[in-house]
């Protein structure tokens, strides 16, 4: 393409809608995600795309095998051209909502399913006591999402982190221990005295294609493979398993202390799989009053747990029923 050709483009393409398209289109590879992402149906895709190319009489996309879409050369200026007027848009929308002093509108959140299921839920129902005028929208994603393009406005994320333009604070350490139902252990000769000894359990493990995970690298290291007799890629369906009696499983013990109907199967956490946890906002929405408020409840809150997620010795629990 030459510089002539960009510009008669650009000039023609005056309507936002026109570039939030090429932009899902080219990050989701797919029309179907991107119908997704844009709220709409998979053929109104295909028939505002086709359109496009018409009327710029250039083709945006190759379609590959398997229905990949990949941006061509003018596909992916336009699409780049696109990001940079979403990262303009989305920086001029944090500006205006960081000067926000209202404790009323929607405030999202984003959260890992164990720390929903297990100690937030029931600090947002305080939070929601205490300010009614905010709405509480909850993402349950074990995903990083963006904080920059507003795909949540505070993150519970269990990593430090790395982007320059996020602010907040770490709230504590995580750790995880080995779990299992007394009932289990006790048809098993009991706890066990060091991890050398999983391999005489049942094993509670992730899906064998998991990869990049701490704990079920460290699993698949510390026990072969043929003892994990249960497999799920979901930490609270592990707990319901261990509870029910299938085996030993690796848990975080803010998630497995919790549980009157499981005991620790070795009594010290793994000391390679201590984690973190981060209350996390983007700079520019950090003096935003909704977002202080969480923090100093929701965050204040989970920080006071701190021995909970640390693993450290607490008082024994009281059998279940």
């Amino acid at each position: 393409m030459t510089a002539s050709d960009n510009r008669a483009i650009f000039i023609v393409m005056d309507d936002w809608n026109e570039f939030r398209l090429v932009l899902a289109v080219q990050r989701a590879t797919s029309l179907t995600a991107a119908a997704i992402a844009l709220g709409v149906d998979h053929s109104t895709v295909f028939r505002r795309l086709k359109a496009l190319e018409e009327r710029l009489d250039v083709r945006l996309f190759e379609r590959l095998p398997g229905g990949t879409y990949q941006a061509t050369e003018a596909g992916a200026r336009m699409a780049a051209g696109a990001e940079r007027m979403e990262d303009e848009a989305l920086a001029l929308d944090r500006a205006i909502s960081g000067h926000d002093h209202r404790l009323q509108g929607r405030l999202r959140i984003t959260s890992s399913e164990t720390l929903a299921y297990s100690r937030l839920t029931t600090f947002l129902a305080a939070f929601r006591q205490t300010h009614p005028g905010i709405v509480v929208e909850l993402t349950v994603d074990n995903r990083v999402l963006s904080l920059s393009r507003r795909e949540a406005d505070i993150a519970l994320r269990p990593i430090r982190p790395k982007e320059g333009d996020l602010w907040g604070r770490k709230l504590s350490g995580v750790a995880w221990a080995l779990y299992a139902a007394p009932a289990y252990l006790d048809t098993t000769g009991g706890r066990l005295s060091s991890a050398s000894e999983l391999d005489r359990h049942a094993l509670i493990g992730w899906e064998e294609t998991t990869a990049g995970i701490g704990a079920a690298d460290w699993l698949s290291q510390a026990a072969s493979r043929q003892r994990v007799v249960y497999r799920t890629n979901s930490l609270i369906n592990q707990l319901v398993a261990a509870k029910s009696g299938v085996g030993v499983a690796l848990l975080p013990c803010y998630l497995g202390d919790s549980e009157p109907s499981l005991t620790r199967a070795l009594p010290k956490p793994i000391a390679q799989l201590e984690g973190e946890l981060w209350i996390v906002t983007h700079a520019d929405l950090k003096g935003t009053a909704r977002v202080r408020a969480f923090f100093d409840l929701v965050g204040e809150g989970l920080a006071r747990e701190r021995k909970l997620f640390e693993g450290e010795p607490s008082p024994p629990k009281r059998p279940a029923g």
